[in-house]
């Protein structure tokens, strides 16, 4: 798993060593990768890494200092491949005198969407969003909530084949957010390829298929977390007693590692089938089992690793 993420066929997003300046600061730097169609695509790293210059770049309302890229097959910013884009940033502002139904409408017609099937395309998507009972009250009135609903039926309009979500589940309660992967799920399942900016982690890792760290322009790391969900491997915390020396050495026959952890142990084990011989065995020894859990690594811890420990909060 490297930075440099080999060509993948039929890509959404193809980048070649990407760079952006603005004077004498480099926003982006190097940025290589490649993201498939109807694949969730995460784009992770601290504030200040060039996230947003990222997509700015993608979406072709930048253009690159060095570097190549293609977006739907197009070179990037082609006029015909960003009518086939959805886009939800991150600090949007809509005219708050409109409603629901007429920000669907003036969107709409700005794709060419016209008529019954401008009008029967937004009905869809109100109702997509749980807006439809709302669809014609001023966004004025809408909570923080109900306006990112509202953003997100705007970049679905199109029925695009590649939707940039630029923190998407901001400002969204739990049912809100259940709502939106339930969203990206139906983009996924229907080939739409899905780029994924967001702070949440759990968020990211309960959606995307695979995840970039991006540091200072670079990629750092890319990470399949569809492969990591279904790998068998997994770490298991114990607490027992007594925890001794014969203890360890036992453990160490069903794990690949033991380490003790202040009064606990932690295993690393092939899969969580070894979890029943191991207390099988320490029962057997009259060894106490107060309490046998299994983790894999986090995406939070990943994401720690990855960005070192020179990283500061941004």
């Amino acid at each position: 798993m490297n930075g440099g993420a080999a060509p993948r066929a039929e890509a959404a997003i193809e980048t070649h060593s990407l760079r952006r300046e603005f004077g004498r600061n480099v926003a982006v730097d190097d940025l290589s990768l490649s993201v498939g169609r109807g694949e969730v695509f995460g784009f992770l790293g601290p504030n200040g890494a060039g996230k947003t210059t990222s997509l700015k770049l993608l979406l072709g309302l930048v253009e690159p200092s060095a570097g190549s890229g293609r977006v739907l097959g197009a070179p990037l910013g082609e006029p015909r491949a960003r009518a086939r884009i959805g886009f939800l940033p991150e600090h949007f502002r809509f005219h708050d005198c409109l409603t629901a139904r007429e920000l669907l409408r003036v969107h709409g017609r700005l794709y060419g969407i016209r008529g019954a099937q401008l009008a029967a395309r937004a009905d869809v998507l109100l109702e997509r969003v749980h807006l439809a009972d709302a669809a014609d009250r001023p966004l004025r009135t809408y909570s923080k909530g109900m306006l990112q609903r509202a953003g997100l039926a705007q970049a679905l309009l199109n029925e695009p084949e590649l939707v940039f979500l630029d923190e998407p589940t901001s400002g969204l309660d739990p049912l809100g957010r259940l709502l939106v992967r339930d969203i990206i799920k139906d983009l996924r399942d229907n080939g739409t390829a899905v780029f994924l900016n967001s702070h949440l982690l759990g968020e990211v890792e309960a959606t995307c298929d695979r995840v970039a760290f991006v540091k200072r322009g670079r990629v750092l790391m890319d990470l399949p977390l569809r492969e990591l969900r279904t790998q068998a491997a997994c770490e298991a915390e114990l607490k027992i007693d007594p925890l001794d020396s014969g203890t360890l050495e036992g453990l160490a026959a069903f794990a690949c590692a033991v380490e003790r952890l202040d009064g606990r142990v932690l295993v690393r084990v092939e899969g969580e089938h070894v979890l029943p011989e191991i207390a099988r065995w320490l029962i057997g020894r009259g060894i106490a089992l107060y309490e046998m859990r299994c983790r894999r690594k986090t995406l939070e811890e990943w994401f720690v690793e990855v960005m070192g420990e020179d990283q500061r909060p941004g």
